[in-house]
């Protein structure tokens, strides 16, 4: 190695910088290998490139996936669920066949949730800089690319040049250390790690997650965490890639082959920080001291593990945490110190682009067989991708879950967000496997609370916020 030793992170800036736009560096025009287009960010980026008489530089860079606006029925159909949904999918099919761009529209064998479907097709490797107009385009870290969110303007940008004007940002360094307690998963590590740091504390950084913990986790596991690194105001997560991403990506429909891949393995497996980097701030978890964690306001930093009461505002450390604490509570319906294991819930929702692939669906599974939804529940799941939903089947956990009482959907973003049908109504309050719970994320007036997919199902089953460790065989 020559010269001061460096982060992945600035590594991956490094390699993928076309120019220095200030004297620093600081700011840069940095090269984007892949992006991921749905029906939602993309149109004002396509208008402003026709309206300019530009064409996309590499469309082959580039996939579209309906996933936003569509229905979840159980019977997919090409019908929208309100006329804005239809127009905005018919203009982005426009798009992408003028600008020569690959669509899996609605009824595409691989539709689904863009960064669900990204990783399985073997679309995003490691090394690679996506930007794409999603802020959980974090997702990819877990594969060691550098994924961050873009605006529409910034879209229009990458797609007629391929590049993006970037703002580097700070290296963080999370260390999740030990063994996970049985029963918690990904989901409670990140959700830990934001209630520890605050919403806002990773703004300006781009953080790495390492430690014994993350070297365990599986890919999906992985994905989990630098999918909601985004919640703690983070806008890149990286993690070194290592055999078990390989072992994820060969023989996916998109990845190298033959001697290919030989020698692109070679080289992710060197991808990872010098052990002298520098970061300018180092958070250290210590896993045994997490629990299954559940939220009780309305951002994903008012969480507490699942044995814990609904907080006090007063308690809270500075006036601005008081008055959000107490605002949340007055809109979640919530008063300090019932247990959070005792607040009933109507719906129950598993899906999203955080916990919708095959591995969520198995543990959630294990959690419903021999067990029913409590009544006056709704459950749903809602599989991350077509992909997902298929091998889902194979497998027959479509039904254990309509055994246990879960409406088996298509695949979307669904209930994550209010922009297609699947919506709570003012004032339902749903065990959610998302990653947002702000006001009316769900629905206007919905009261949602984050957790686990197995939490879901335990939520689910007993009709109320529940501890999965001690739901019983």
């Amino acid at each position: 190695m020559t010269g001061a030793p460096r982060t992945l992170y600035d590594k991956l800036v490094d390699s993928h910088t076309v120019a220095r736009l200030d004297p620093d560096g600081e700011t840069v025009l940095l090269y984007v290998d892949r992006s991921v287009l749905n029906e939602y960010t993309s149109p004002q980026a396509f208008t402003g490139l026709r309206e300019a008489g530009r064409r996309v530089w590499r469309p082959e860079a580039m996939l579209g996936v309906v996933d936003h606006v569509n229905g979840t029925a159980p019977r997919r159909t090409r019908a929208m669920p309100d006329a804005g949904g239809a127009e905005q999918v018919a203009y982005f099919a426009r798009n992408c066949r003028e600008f020569g761009i690959e669509l899996f529209d609605i009824l595409h064998p691989s539709q689904g949730i863009e960064h669900v479907v990204a990783p399985e097709l073997g679309f995003i490797l490691p090394g690679m800089v996506v930007a794409a107009g999603d802020s959980h385009t974090t997702t990819y870290g877990a594969l060691g690319a550098l994924g961050f969110g873009i605006g529409t303007s910034d879209i229009e940008h990458m797609l007629a040049t391929s590049t993006v004007v970037y703002r580097r940002l700070r290296p963080m360094r999370v260390e999740v250390t030990g063994r996970l307690p049985v029963g918690v998963v990904a989901k409670d590590v990140v959700m830990a790690l934001i209630g520890h740091i605050g919403a806002d504390g990773a703004t300006g950084f781009a953080i790495e997650f390492a430690g014994e913990v993350v070297e365990a986790l599986s890919v999906e596991g992985r994905m989990t965490i630098c999918n909601m690194a985004v919640e703690c105001g983070a806008r890149g997560a990286l993690m070194a890639p290592d055999r078990k991403v390989l072992a994820y990506l060969k023989g996916r429909p998109r990845a190298p082959t033959a001697s290919s891949w030989d020698q692109a393995a070679a080289a992710w497996l060197r991808l990872s920080s010098d052990e002298e980097a520098p970061f300018a701030r180092r958070v250290t978890l210590p896993a045994g001291e997490i629990e299954p964690m559940v939220t009780w306001g309305t951002s994903p930093d008012q969480v507490a593990p699942v044995s814990a009461v609904v907080p006090n505002p007063a308690a809270q450390a500075t006036p601005s945490r008081r008055r959000d604490a107490a605002r949340a509570l007055e809109y979640m319906g919530l008063t300090p110190g019932t247990p959070l294991s005792a607040i009933p819930i109507d719906r129950a929702f598993i899906g999203s682009c955080t916990n919708a692939r095959i591995e969520d669906l198995r543990e959630a599974s294990q959690v419903l067989r021999g067990r029913r939804v409590a009544e006056g529940v709704r459950a749903m799941v809602v599989p991350g991708s077509s992909e997902v939903r298929r091998q889902a089947e194979a497998e027959g956990l479509d039904r254990v879950f309509a055994a246990a009482g879960f409406e088996w959907r298509q695949s979307g973003c669904s209930m994550c967000l209010a922009m297609n049908d699947d919506v709570l109504a003012p004032g339902e309050r749903c065990a959610s496997s998302t990653n947002r719970n702000f006001e009316g994320r769900q629905g206007a007036g919905g009261r949602t609370h984050l957790m686990s997919p197995a939490m879901v199902a335990a939520a689910a089953v007993c009709g109320r916020l529940a501890d999965v460790r001690h739901l019983g065989s």
